[in-house]
């Protein structure tokens, strides 16, 4: 009796110690935050708030703040397939898009004519900033953006745009205004020549990236 009654403590104490590690690790998985999502029409809504309330400069922590969990964004934007657009904004005061970078794409040096916010959450852009001058246009600086990067460009800046990969490159794009009905200006990539720009003329550029990625890789992009 007494070996079962020592073998029947030593049950209930081993039986105690389980339930409590367990009740310790329940509570350290209940501790540890869940992982963030993000949510395009949030993520809409917060800018035009913060818009609203503060201008561009309370929209760029909107998208900081969105971007410095990248890998989210990716999950909720989705991979990118092909050189375009995503827009999640299209109206008159603001204009929000994710912008889709084949891998070794090339955009040619062009303005906005408003200020503009960019955050990339896959891939890699680089910038080279342009300045228009009375000789011509001239390189000033450069800037290379990494996954979970934000830049604002003010209202004359010019860059071009490069993704150095052999990925897809995205960034969310965020325009203080129409887009797609300014009109603008882009500059001849061998020439330096000021040429008209709107949004026909961005798409077409997209559509022309698409056909090439398609013939090198032998079918659709």
């Amino acid at each position: 009796m007494r070996t079962n009654v020592a073998y029947t403590r030593r049950s209930v104490i081993a039986g105690s110690a389980a339930m409590a590690a367990l009740a310790v690790a329940e509570k350290g998985r209940a501790s540890v935050p869940q992982a963030r999502k993000f949510k395009r029409e949030r993520f809409v809504e917060d800018c035009q708030a913060a818009h609203g309330d503060g201008g561009m400069a309370a929209v760029q922590e909107v998208l900081a703040a969105a971007v410095s969990d990248h890998r989210a964004v990716l999950d909720g934007l989705g991979e990118p397939t092909s050189a375009g657009f995503d827009v999640l904004l299209h109206s008159p005061a603001l204009t929000i898009f994710a912008a889709h970078w084949t891998p070794q794409m090339n955009l040619l040096p062009h303005n906005h004519e408003m200020a503009a916010l960019i955050g990339i959450y896959t891939g890699r852009e680089d910038n080279i900033l342009w300045r228009d001058e009375p000789e011509g246009l001239r390189a000033h600086s450069a800037a290379c953006l990494f996954e979970g990067d934000v830049v604002a460009l003010p209202v004359d800046a010019i860059h071009s745009v490069s993704n150095p990969l052999q990925r897809f490159t995205g960034g969310i794009h965020i325009y203080d205004g129409d887009f797609f009905a300014t009109e603008r200006s882009q500059w001849n990539p061998e020439t330096l020549a000021r040429e008209p720009s709107d949004g026909d003329t961005i798409r077409a550029m997209f559509a022309r990236e698409n056909e090439r990625r398609a013939g090198q890789c032998g079918g659709p992009a």
